[in-house]
């Protein structure tokens, strides 16, 4: 498959705790969101599937070890993939501890269509402040758009912000970018400004809200495509209306 073949998903949570059972429950909420996608499988170290007839308990015994390893549907042809990594204190935005939670699905028909429930069920699941799922091409360039003079100086592509670093960022409340589909809890809509009936009302016919409270909004109908000059404006107005966003706003 290309690069843009792939929806690469991304939330950030609190970090694994005990007896944690959310990496079961994330899961198990991509199983629900995308019909016909069995997480029973891991990947051995030569790059193959090896089935796990146990998989929920293989899971919950890992969690306790505050580990999410990586499971995945076992087919090559049509790979579902989701793990965590932990985030140290002094790597993660806000100086704690969370946990980074990855997802890649295909970007066809059936993905699209999906998305939504995909990353909604992930972010809750979760427990996450926030997150995004966004076509692959697109997300490389916009995890080219974090920068620092002395960790990773230049410029961002297409115009596009400077984004901080996550340790940077005051709180893991604040989401360190945008992309084509937007999770933000409760704590992260309230800290972005979310939503402005006078200012939002095009991203509101697009946003879907949360159980939790928290929102789904969807910058483009379409899949992100930054060649596409319309999808490109959409995503450099988001920026503009969230400035909050990647640390760009200093605290008084």
């Amino acid at each position: 498959m290309t690069t843009q073949d792939f929806l690469v998903l991304i939330v950030y949570a609190p970090a694994l705790m005990g007896d944690d059972s959310r990496p079961l429950a994330v899961v198990h909420a991509v199983e629900q969101a995308l019909p016909g996608a069995h997480l029973e499988w891991e990947i051995s170290k030569a790059g193959h599937p090896i089935a796990l007839p146990q998989r929920d308990a293989w899971l919950a015994e890992a969690a306790s070890r505050g580990e999410f390893p990586l499971v995945c549907n076992g087919d090559e042809r049509y790979p579902v993939t989701i793990y965590g990594l932990p985030m140290s204190p002094r790597s993660a935005s806000g100086g704690q501890p969370l946990l980074e939670v990855h997802a890649d699905l295909p970007l066809d028909a059936a993905g699209i269509v999906a998305a939504v429930e995909v990353l909604c069920g992930v972010a809750e699941s979760a427990r996450s402040f926030w997150g995004c799922a966004t076509p692959q091409g697109a997300a490389v360039e916009i995890a080219g758009q974090t920068r620092d003079p002395a960790r990773k100086p230049g410029g961002p592509p297409r115009g596009l912000p400077a984004l901080k670093f996550p340790d940077k960022i005051r709180s893991p409340a604040i989401p360190h970018c945008l992309g084509w589909l937007n999770y933000w809890s409760a704590a992260a809509a309230q800290a972005i400004g979310f939503p402005d009936p006078a200012r939002d009302a095009d991203l509101l016919s697009r946003a879907r809200r949360t159980a939790t409270g928290g929102w789904v909004v969807r910058l483009t109908d379409a899949p992100l495509d930054l060649d596409n000059p319309a999808h490109l404006e959409a995503l450099l107005r988001a920026y503009e209306r969230f400035p909050e966003v990647g640390g760009r706003v200093t605290p008084r």
